[in-house]
Protein backbone atom coordinates (compact mmCIF):
# COMPACT_ATOMS: atom_id res chain seq x y z
CA UNK A 1 0.00 0.00 0.00
CA UNK A 2 1.27 3.45 -0.89
CA UNK A 3 1.02 5.76 2.09
CA UNK A 4 1.60 9.44 2.71
CA UNK A 5 3.14 10.43 6.04
CA UNK A 6 2.37 13.51 8.09
CA UNK A 7 4.42 14.37 11.18
CA UNK A 8 3.50 17.10 13.61
CA UNK A 9 5.34 18.47 16.63
CA UNK A 10 2.49 19.76 18.78
CA UNK A 11 2.74 21.39 22.19
CA UNK A 12 1.90 18.14 24.02
CA UNK A 13 2.50 15.36 21.49
CA UNK A 14 4.72 14.47 18.57
CA UNK A 15 2.44 12.56 16.23
CA UNK A 16 2.91 10.63 12.99
CA UNK A 17 -0.06 9.69 10.78
CA UNK A 18 -0.17 7.83 7.47
CA UNK A 19 -3.02 7.97 4.96
CA UNK A 20 -3.68 5.61 2.07
CA UNK A 21 -4.55 6.33 -1.53
CA UNK A 22 -8.17 6.85 -0.48
CA UNK A 23 -6.93 9.54 1.96
CA UNK A 24 -8.28 7.65 4.97
CA UNK A 25 -5.95 7.31 8.00
CA UNK A 26 -4.05 4.02 7.99
CA UNK A 27 -1.96 4.15 11.17
CA UNK A 28 -0.65 6.55 13.78
CA UNK A 29 1.99 6.79 16.46
CA UNK A 30 2.76 9.45 19.02
CA UNK A 31 5.10 10.55 21.76
CA UNK A 32 4.12 12.75 24.71
CA UNK A 33 6.30 15.68 25.67
CA UNK A 34 5.96 19.01 27.44
CA UNK A 35 7.54 22.44 27.35
CA UNK A 36 10.08 23.26 30.04
CA UNK A 37 10.36 26.61 31.78
CA UNK A 38 14.09 27.26 32.09
CA UNK A 39 15.74 30.59 32.95
CA UNK A 40 12.51 32.44 32.24
CA UNK A 41 12.02 30.81 28.81
CA UNK A 42 9.49 28.21 27.63
CA UNK A 43 11.52 25.72 25.59
CA UNK A 44 11.89 22.16 24.34
CA UNK A 45 15.32 20.46 24.13
CA UNK A 46 16.20 19.61 20.54
CA UNK A 47 17.50 16.18 21.58
CA UNK A 48 13.94 15.28 22.56
CA UNK A 49 12.76 16.31 19.07
CA UNK A 50 14.62 13.36 17.61
CA UNK A 51 13.96 10.86 20.40
CA UNK A 52 10.26 11.69 20.25
CA UNK A 53 10.07 11.53 16.47
CA UNK A 54 11.71 8.11 16.39
CA UNK A 55 9.35 6.86 19.08
CA UNK A 56 6.30 8.10 17.14
CA UNK A 57 7.53 6.53 13.88
CA UNK A 58 8.14 3.14 15.52
CA UNK A 59 4.38 2.90 16.17
CA UNK A 60 3.39 3.70 12.58
CA UNK A 61 2.48 0.32 11.14
CA UNK A 62 2.69 1.22 7.46
CA UNK A 63 5.99 2.82 6.49
CA UNK A 64 5.99 2.13 2.74
CA UNK A 65 5.77 5.86 2.39
CA UNK A 66 5.99 7.60 -0.98
CA UNK A 67 5.86 11.19 0.33
CA UNK A 68 6.09 12.88 3.71
CA UNK A 69 5.93 16.26 5.40
CA UNK A 70 6.80 17.99 8.67
CA UNK A 71 4.48 20.26 10.63
CA UNK A 72 4.93 21.87 14.04
CA UNK A 73 3.63 24.51 16.39
CA UNK A 74 4.09 27.83 14.62
CA UNK A 75 6.15 30.88 15.49
CA UNK A 76 8.96 30.96 18.02
CA UNK A 77 12.70 31.44 17.57
CA UNK A 78 15.42 29.02 16.57
CA UNK A 79 18.70 30.83 15.81
CA UNK A 80 21.70 29.01 14.30
CA UNK A 81 25.20 29.88 13.18
CA UNK A 82 26.56 29.10 9.71
CA UNK A 83 27.16 25.45 10.66
CA UNK A 84 23.64 25.04 12.07
CA UNK A 85 24.75 25.07 15.68
CA UNK A 86 21.98 26.31 17.98
CA UNK A 87 22.95 29.68 19.50
CA UNK A 88 20.31 30.02 22.25
CA UNK A 89 17.66 27.60 23.56
CA UNK A 90 14.53 27.28 21.42
CA UNK A 91 12.05 30.03 22.36
CA UNK A 92 8.52 28.75 21.77
CA UNK A 93 5.26 30.51 20.89
CA UNK A 94 4.30 30.36 24.60
CA UNK A 95 6.77 33.08 25.57
CA UNK A 96 5.47 36.61 26.12
CA UNK A 97 8.87 38.30 26.33
CA UNK A 98 8.85 40.38 23.15
CA UNK A 99 6.34 43.11 23.98
CA UNK A 100 8.51 46.15 23.14
CA UNK A 101 9.68 44.59 19.86
CA UNK A 102 6.18 43.56 18.78
CA UNK A 103 4.78 47.00 19.55
CA UNK A 104 7.52 48.85 17.65
CA UNK A 105 7.35 46.56 14.61
CA UNK A 106 3.54 46.81 14.45
CA UNK A 107 3.82 50.60 14.29
CA UNK A 108 6.66 50.46 11.75
CA UNK A 109 4.92 48.05 9.36
CA UNK A 110 1.30 49.16 9.89
CA UNK A 111 0.67 45.44 10.29
CA UNK A 112 0.06 43.50 13.50
CA UNK A 113 3.16 41.65 14.72
CA UNK A 114 2.21 39.42 17.66
CA UNK A 115 4.75 38.57 20.35
CA UNK A 116 4.87 34.94 19.19
CA UNK A 117 6.23 35.75 15.72
CA UNK A 118 9.83 34.93 14.90
CA UNK A 119 10.61 38.47 13.75
CA UNK A 120 9.44 39.82 17.13
CA UNK A 121 11.81 37.40 18.90
CA UNK A 122 14.70 38.41 16.63
CA UNK A 123 14.16 42.15 17.12
CA UNK A 124 13.70 41.76 20.88
CA UNK A 125 17.04 39.94 21.04
CA UNK A 126 18.57 42.89 19.16
CA UNK A 127 16.97 45.37 21.58
CA UNK A 128 18.28 43.30 24.49
CA UNK A 129 21.78 43.45 23.05
CA UNK A 130 22.13 39.66 23.20
CA UNK A 131 25.59 38.36 22.38
CA UNK A 132 24.51 35.80 19.79
CA UNK A 133 22.97 38.37 17.40
CA UNK A 134 26.21 38.99 15.52
CA UNK A 135 26.75 35.26 14.94
CA UNK A 136 23.34 34.41 13.47
CA UNK A 137 23.29 32.86 10.00
CA UNK A 138 19.83 31.20 10.05
CA UNK A 139 16.49 31.91 11.75
CA UNK A 140 13.78 29.30 11.42
CA UNK A 141 10.88 27.56 13.17
CA UNK A 142 10.64 24.09 14.68
CA UNK A 143 9.13 22.67 11.46
CA UNK A 144 11.79 24.40 9.39
CA UNK A 145 14.58 23.06 11.59
CA UNK A 146 13.40 19.44 11.42
CA UNK A 147 12.80 19.68 7.67
CA UNK A 148 16.31 21.04 7.06
CA UNK A 149 17.90 18.36 9.23
CA UNK A 150 16.11 15.63 7.26
CA UNK A 151 16.41 17.03 3.73
CA UNK A 152 19.19 19.62 3.74
CA UNK A 153 16.68 22.15 2.31
CA UNK A 154 16.29 25.42 4.22
CA UNK A 155 12.70 26.28 3.27
CA UNK A 156 9.24 26.47 4.82
CA UNK A 157 5.71 26.47 3.49
CA UNK A 158 4.12 29.85 2.92
CA UNK A 159 1.64 29.33 5.77
CA UNK A 160 4.50 28.62 8.18
CA UNK A 161 6.47 31.56 6.77
CA UNK A 162 3.53 33.88 7.51
CA UNK A 163 4.21 33.36 11.24
CA UNK A 164 7.85 34.30 10.78
CA UNK A 165 7.43 37.56 8.85
CA UNK A 166 4.52 39.20 6.95
CA UNK A 167 3.80 37.64 3.55
CA UNK A 168 2.97 39.29 0.23
CA UNK A 169 0.25 36.89 -0.98
CA UNK A 170 0.61 38.01 -4.60
CA UNK A 171 4.35 37.29 -4.65
CA UNK A 172 4.15 34.23 -2.34
CA UNK A 173 7.17 35.59 -0.50
CA UNK A 174 8.06 37.78 2.46
CA UNK A 175 6.80 41.34 2.07
CA UNK A 176 9.75 43.13 0.42
CA UNK A 177 8.76 46.63 1.53
CA UNK A 178 8.46 45.61 5.18
CA UNK A 179 11.73 43.69 4.96
CA UNK A 180 13.46 46.86 3.71
CA UNK A 181 11.97 48.83 6.61
CA UNK A 182 13.38 46.30 9.06
CA UNK A 183 16.86 46.45 7.55
CA UNK A 184 16.80 50.26 7.74
CA UNK A 185 15.59 50.06 11.35
CA UNK A 186 18.64 48.04 12.44
CA UNK A 187 21.15 49.55 9.99
CA UNK A 188 22.90 51.70 12.62
CA UNK A 189 23.75 48.54 14.58
CA UNK A 190 26.14 47.40 11.80
CA UNK A 191 24.98 43.78 11.92
CA UNK A 192 26.81 41.39 9.54
CA UNK A 193 23.62 40.22 7.83
CA UNK A 194 20.44 41.38 6.12
CA UNK A 195 17.10 39.93 7.15
CA UNK A 196 16.51 38.00 3.92
CA UNK A 197 19.84 36.21 4.39
CA UNK A 198 18.61 34.83 7.71
CA UNK A 199 15.18 33.54 6.74
CA UNK A 200 14.24 30.24 5.05
CA UNK A 201 12.92 30.21 1.47
CA UNK A 202 9.15 30.29 1.03
CA UNK A 203 7.34 27.51 -0.88
CA UNK A 204 3.61 27.09 -1.59
CA UNK A 205 1.85 23.75 -1.13
CA UNK A 206 2.52 21.32 -3.97
CA UNK A 207 6.08 22.50 -4.62
CA UNK A 208 8.91 19.97 -4.09
CA UNK A 209 10.87 20.71 -0.92
CA UNK A 210 13.67 18.15 -1.10
CA UNK A 211 14.11 14.46 -0.32
CA UNK A 212 15.13 12.56 2.78
CA UNK A 213 18.92 12.43 2.73
CA UNK A 214 21.05 9.52 3.99
CA UNK A 215 22.01 11.73 6.94
CA UNK A 216 18.34 12.43 7.62
CA UNK A 217 17.51 8.74 7.45
CA UNK A 218 20.31 8.08 9.94
CA UNK A 219 18.79 10.62 12.34
CA UNK A 220 15.63 8.48 12.18
CA UNK A 221 17.69 5.30 12.70
CA UNK A 222 16.55 4.01 9.32
CA UNK A 223 12.83 4.11 10.14
CA UNK A 224 12.35 5.88 6.79
CA UNK A 225 14.57 5.17 3.79
CA UNK A 226 16.53 7.92 2.05
CA UNK A 227 15.00 9.37 -1.10
CA UNK A 228 11.42 9.99 0.04
CA UNK A 229 10.17 13.36 -1.30
CA UNK A 230 9.05 15.92 1.28
CA UNK A 231 6.34 18.57 0.99
CA UNK A 232 7.09 22.11 2.24
CA UNK A 233 7.00 22.09 6.07
CA UNK A 234 3.93 23.79 7.48
CA UNK A 235 2.68 25.19 10.77
CA UNK A 236 -0.10 23.67 12.81
CA UNK A 237 -2.46 26.40 11.62
CA UNK A 238 -2.05 25.48 7.94
CA UNK A 239 -2.25 21.75 8.55
CA UNK A 240 -5.35 22.22 10.70
CA UNK A 241 -7.00 24.13 7.86
CA UNK A 242 -6.08 21.37 5.42
CA UNK A 243 -7.34 18.65 7.74
CA UNK A 244 -10.73 20.34 7.96
CA UNK A 245 -11.13 21.38 4.31
CA UNK A 246 -11.02 25.05 5.28
CA UNK A 247 -8.71 26.66 2.72
CA UNK A 248 -11.30 28.37 0.47
CA UNK A 249 -12.60 31.93 1.02
CA UNK A 250 -15.35 32.27 3.65
CA UNK A 251 -14.45 28.96 5.26
CA UNK A 252 -12.60 28.50 8.50
CA UNK A 253 -11.70 26.11 11.23
CA UNK A 254 -11.44 26.16 14.99
CA UNK A 255 -8.87 24.09 16.84
CA UNK A 256 -9.81 23.74 20.51
CA UNK A 257 -7.68 21.91 23.05
CA UNK A 258 -5.01 23.25 25.40
CA UNK A 259 -5.17 26.48 23.41
CA UNK A 260 -7.85 27.60 20.98
CA UNK A 261 -7.58 29.40 17.68
CA UNK A 262 -9.73 30.11 14.66
CA UNK A 263 -8.62 30.54 11.06
CA UNK A 264 -10.92 32.31 8.59
CA UNK A 265 -9.95 32.64 4.91
CA UNK A 266 -10.59 36.22 3.81
CA UNK A 267 -12.22 37.54 0.64
CA UNK A 268 -10.45 40.90 1.05
CA UNK A 269 -7.95 42.50 3.45
CA UNK A 270 -9.13 43.89 6.78
CA UNK A 271 -9.61 47.65 6.83
CA UNK A 272 -7.85 48.25 10.15
CA UNK A 273 -4.87 46.91 12.06
CA UNK A 274 -6.10 44.89 15.03
CA UNK A 275 -3.69 43.73 17.72
CA UNK A 276 -6.12 40.90 18.49
CA UNK A 277 -5.97 39.45 14.96
CA UNK A 278 -3.01 37.71 13.30
CA UNK A 279 -2.88 37.93 9.51
CA UNK A 280 -1.35 34.74 8.13
CA UNK A 281 -1.97 32.57 5.04
CA UNK A 282 -3.21 29.20 3.89
CA UNK A 283 -0.62 26.70 2.62
CA UNK A 284 -1.14 28.21 -0.84
CA UNK A 285 -0.74 31.82 0.30
CA UNK A 286 -4.35 33.04 0.55
CA UNK A 287 -4.85 35.63 3.32
CA UNK A 288 -6.25 34.35 6.61
CA UNK A 289 -7.42 36.07 9.79
CA UNK A 290 -6.31 34.15 12.86
CA UNK A 291 -7.67 34.61 16.38
CA UNK A 292 -5.26 32.86 18.73
CA UNK A 293 -5.99 32.36 22.43
CA UNK A 294 -3.60 30.71 24.88
CA UNK A 295 -6.28 29.29 27.18
CA UNK A 296 -9.00 26.79 26.40
CA UNK A 297 -9.63 23.50 28.21
CA UNK A 298 -6.89 23.61 30.87
CA UNK A 299 -9.06 25.00 33.67
CA UNK A 300 -11.98 22.77 32.68
CA UNK A 301 -9.71 19.72 32.88
CA UNK A 302 -8.71 20.71 36.41
CA UNK A 303 -12.36 21.00 37.49
CA UNK A 304 -13.24 17.64 35.94
CA UNK A 305 -10.42 16.12 37.99
CA UNK A 306 -11.75 17.72 41.19
CA UNK A 307 -15.28 16.50 40.50
CA UNK A 308 -13.88 13.04 39.85
CA UNK A 309 -12.20 13.16 43.28
CA UNK A 310 -15.54 14.11 44.84
CA UNK A 311 -17.19 11.10 43.20
CA UNK A 312 -14.40 8.87 44.52
CA UNK A 313 -15.31 9.84 48.10
CA UNK A 314 -18.49 7.81 47.61
CA UNK A 315 -16.72 4.85 46.03
CA UNK A 316 -17.46 5.82 42.43
CA UNK A 317 -14.62 5.63 39.94
CA UNK A 318 -16.05 6.96 36.68
CA UNK A 319 -14.09 6.50 33.48
CA UNK A 320 -12.46 9.81 32.55
CA UNK A 321 -14.13 9.90 29.13
CA UNK A 322 -17.54 9.11 30.62
CA UNK A 323 -17.09 11.80 33.27
CA UNK A 324 -16.35 14.42 30.61
CA UNK A 325 -19.35 13.30 28.56
CA UNK A 326 -21.76 13.42 31.53
CA UNK A 327 -20.61 16.87 32.59
CA UNK A 328 -20.71 18.25 29.04
CA UNK A 329 -24.23 16.91 28.57
CA UNK A 330 -25.32 18.19 32.00
CA UNK A 331 -24.30 21.69 30.95
CA UNK A 332 -27.06 21.67 28.31
CA UNK A 333 -29.57 21.80 31.18
CA UNK A 334 -28.17 25.14 32.33
CA UNK A 335 -29.58 28.58 31.63
CA UNK A 336 -28.58 30.11 28.26
CA UNK A 337 -26.62 32.81 30.14
CA UNK A 338 -25.30 30.37 32.80
CA UNK A 339 -27.62 31.85 35.43
CA UNK A 340 -25.17 34.59 36.36
CA UNK A 341 -22.27 32.20 37.06
CA UNK A 342 -19.02 33.44 35.51
CA UNK A 343 -15.69 31.72 34.87
CA UNK A 344 -12.39 33.13 33.64
CA UNK A 345 -10.21 30.22 32.53
CA UNK A 346 -6.88 32.04 32.25
CA UNK A 347 -4.00 29.82 33.32
CA UNK A 348 -1.71 31.98 31.17
CA UNK A 349 -1.85 35.48 29.73
CA UNK A 350 -3.98 36.41 26.71
CA UNK A 351 -3.00 38.70 23.85
CA UNK A 352 -6.61 39.23 22.71
CA UNK A 353 -7.59 40.73 26.07
CA UNK A 354 -4.14 42.22 26.78
CA UNK A 355 -3.48 40.11 29.87
CA UNK A 356 0.15 39.30 30.71
CA UNK A 357 -0.62 36.42 33.08
CA UNK A 358 -3.58 34.36 34.22
CA UNK A 359 -5.46 33.56 37.43
CA UNK A 360 -8.39 31.13 36.99
CA UNK A 361 -11.54 32.53 38.57
CA UNK A 362 -15.10 31.46 39.36
CA UNK A 363 -17.34 34.42 40.23
CA UNK A 364 -21.04 34.94 40.83
CA UNK A 365 -23.41 37.46 42.30
CA UNK A 366 -25.56 36.49 45.33
CA UNK A 367 -28.68 36.10 43.20
CA UNK A 368 -27.06 33.85 40.57
CA UNK A 369 -28.33 30.29 40.07
CA UNK A 370 -25.30 28.28 41.15
CA UNK A 371 -26.10 24.79 39.90
CA UNK A 372 -23.83 22.11 38.46
CA UNK A 373 -25.38 22.67 35.01
CA UNK A 374 -24.83 26.43 35.11
CA UNK A 375 -21.33 26.07 36.56
CA UNK A 376 -20.19 23.66 33.90
CA UNK A 377 -21.91 25.59 31.14
CA UNK A 378 -19.97 28.65 32.31
CA UNK A 379 -16.81 26.53 32.23
CA UNK A 380 -17.42 25.60 28.59
CA UNK A 381 -18.46 29.13 27.64
CA UNK A 382 -15.17 30.35 29.15
CA UNK A 383 -13.15 28.05 26.86
CA UNK A 384 -14.37 30.03 23.85
CA UNK A 385 -15.19 33.44 25.36
CA UNK A 386 -11.88 35.08 24.44
CA UNK A 387 -12.11 33.59 20.95
CA UNK A 388 -15.57 35.14 20.57
CA UNK A 389 -14.18 38.57 21.44
CA UNK A 390 -11.76 38.21 18.52
CA UNK A 391 -14.40 36.76 16.20
CA UNK A 392 -16.69 39.71 16.95
CA UNK A 393 -13.94 42.00 15.60
CA UNK A 394 -14.01 40.05 12.32
CA UNK A 395 -17.79 40.39 12.24
CA UNK A 396 -17.48 44.17 12.66
CA UNK A 397 -15.04 44.14 9.70
CA UNK A 398 -17.72 42.48 7.56
CA UNK A 399 -15.88 39.15 7.25
CA UNK A 400 -18.26 36.50 5.90
CA UNK A 401 -18.14 32.92 7.22
CA UNK A 402 -20.11 30.26 5.38
CA UNK A 403 -18.76 27.30 7.36
CA UNK A 404 -16.54 26.59 10.35
CA UNK A 405 -15.08 23.15 11.02
CA UNK A 406 -14.24 22.22 14.59
CA UNK A 407 -11.58 19.80 15.78
CA UNK A 408 -9.82 19.07 19.05
CA UNK A 409 -10.74 17.87 22.52
CA UNK A 410 -13.52 20.42 23.06
CA UNK A 411 -15.55 18.74 20.32
CA UNK A 412 -15.09 15.10 21.36
CA UNK A 413 -18.46 14.98 23.13
CA UNK A 414 -21.03 15.16 20.30
CA UNK A 415 -23.23 18.24 19.91
CA UNK A 416 -22.29 20.13 23.10
CA UNK A 417 -19.12 22.02 22.15
CA UNK A 418 -20.38 22.42 18.58
CA UNK A 419 -23.64 24.01 19.76
CA UNK A 420 -21.90 26.51 22.01
CA UNK A 421 -19.33 27.38 19.35
CA UNK A 422 -22.00 27.94 16.68
CA UNK A 423 -23.81 30.26 19.09
CA UNK A 424 -20.59 32.10 19.96
CA UNK A 425 -19.46 32.62 16.35
CA UNK A 426 -22.84 33.02 14.65
CA UNK A 427 -21.94 30.44 12.01
CA UNK A 428 -22.63 26.73 11.40
CA UNK A 429 -19.99 24.43 12.91
CA UNK A 430 -19.18 21.06 11.33
CA UNK A 431 -17.22 18.20 12.86
CA UNK A 432 -15.77 15.44 10.66
CA UNK A 433 -14.46 12.09 11.80
CA UNK A 434 -11.12 12.50 10.03
CA UNK A 435 -10.56 15.89 11.66
CA UNK A 436 -9.91 14.08 14.92
CA UNK A 437 -6.45 13.25 13.57
CA UNK A 438 -5.78 17.00 13.35
CA UNK A 439 -2.59 18.56 12.06
CA UNK A 440 -0.57 15.43 11.19
CA UNK A 441 -3.49 14.24 9.05
CA UNK A 442 -3.49 17.61 7.28
CA UNK A 443 0.26 17.33 6.72
CA UNK A 444 -0.20 13.84 5.25
CA UNK A 445 -2.74 15.32 2.81
CA UNK A 446 -0.24 18.01 1.81
CA UNK A 447 2.31 15.25 1.18
CA UNK A 448 -0.24 13.46 -1.00
CA UNK A 449 -0.99 16.72 -2.86
CA UNK A 450 2.71 16.98 -3.70
CA UNK A 451 2.56 13.78 -5.78
CA UNK A 452 -1.10 13.44 -6.78
CA UNK A 453 -2.13 16.94 -7.85
CA UNK A 454 -3.28 17.25 -11.42
CA UNK A 455 -1.96 19.79 -13.91
CA UNK A 456 -3.05 23.18 -12.57
CA UNK A 457 -5.18 21.59 -9.82
CA UNK A 458 -5.55 23.86 -6.79
CA UNK A 459 -5.34 22.66 -3.20
CA UNK A 460 -8.94 23.82 -2.73
CA UNK A 461 -10.18 21.58 -5.56
CA UNK A 462 -7.97 18.69 -4.48
CA UNK A 463 -9.49 18.74 -1.00
CA UNK A 464 -13.08 19.50 -1.99
CA UNK A 465 -13.42 17.10 -4.92
CA UNK A 466 -10.98 14.31 -4.13
CA UNK A 467 -10.33 14.10 -0.39
CA UNK A 468 -13.55 15.21 1.28
CA UNK A 469 -16.13 14.55 -1.45
CA UNK A 470 -17.56 11.50 0.32
CA UNK A 471 -16.71 12.42 3.92
CA UNK A 472 -19.72 12.84 6.16
CA UNK A 473 -19.87 15.39 8.93
CA UNK A 474 -22.28 16.62 11.55
CA UNK A 475 -23.25 20.30 11.17
CA UNK A 476 -24.98 22.37 13.85
CA UNK A 477 -26.56 25.73 13.07
CA UNK A 478 -26.54 28.61 15.60
CA UNK A 479 -29.46 28.46 18.04
CA UNK A 480 -31.06 31.88 18.58
CA UNK A 481 -31.79 31.50 22.30
CA UNK A 482 -28.33 30.09 22.96
CA UNK A 483 -26.71 32.89 20.96
CA UNK A 484 -28.60 35.51 22.96
CA UNK A 485 -27.57 33.80 26.20
CA UNK A 486 -23.93 33.70 25.10
CA UNK A 487 -24.04 37.41 24.26
CA UNK A 488 -25.37 38.13 27.77
CA UNK A 489 -22.62 35.97 29.25
CA UNK A 490 -19.94 37.78 27.21
CA UNK A 491 -21.08 41.18 28.48
CA UNK A 492 -20.56 39.97 32.06
CA UNK A 493 -17.33 38.21 31.05
CA UNK A 494 -15.84 41.43 29.74
CA UNK A 495 -16.67 43.08 33.08
CA UNK A 496 -15.09 40.08 34.84
CA UNK A 497 -11.80 40.83 33.06
CA UNK A 498 -11.33 43.83 35.38
CA UNK A 499 -11.52 41.38 38.30
CA UNK A 500 -9.06 39.07 36.48
CA UNK A 501 -6.64 41.95 35.99
CA UNK A 502 -6.82 42.80 39.69
CA UNK A 503 -6.21 39.13 40.55
CA UNK A 504 -3.11 39.07 38.36
CA UNK A 505 -1.80 42.19 40.08
CA UNK A 506 -2.51 41.03 43.62
CA UNK A 507 -2.31 37.22 43.72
Amino acid sequence: MKTYLGIEFGSTRIKAVTVGEDFAPVSAGDYTWAARYEDGIWTYPLKEVWAGLRDALVHVQERETVAAGISAMMHGYLAFDADWNLLVPFRTWQNTITGPAAEELTALFGFNIPQRWSIAHLYQAILNGEEHIGRIAHITTLAGYVHHALTGVNAVGVGEASGIFPIDSAALDYDAAMMKKFDLLVAQRKLPWSLRELLPRVLPAGEPAGNLTPEGSALLEGLLPAGIPFAPPEGDAGTGMTATNAVAPCTGNISAGTSIFSMVVLEHPLEKVHEEIDLVTTPTGAPVAMVHCNNCTGDTNAWVSVLGEAAALFGAKPDAGELYTKLYEKSLEGDPDCGGVMVCNYLAGEGVTHMDAGRPLVARTPESRFTLANFFRAQLYSTMATLKIGMDILSEEGVRIHRLTGHGGLFKTPVVGQSYMAAACGAPVTCMKTAGEGGPYGMALLAAFLLLKGEGESLEDFLEKRVFAGVSGNTIQPDTAMAQGFDAYIRRYQALLAVERAAVENL
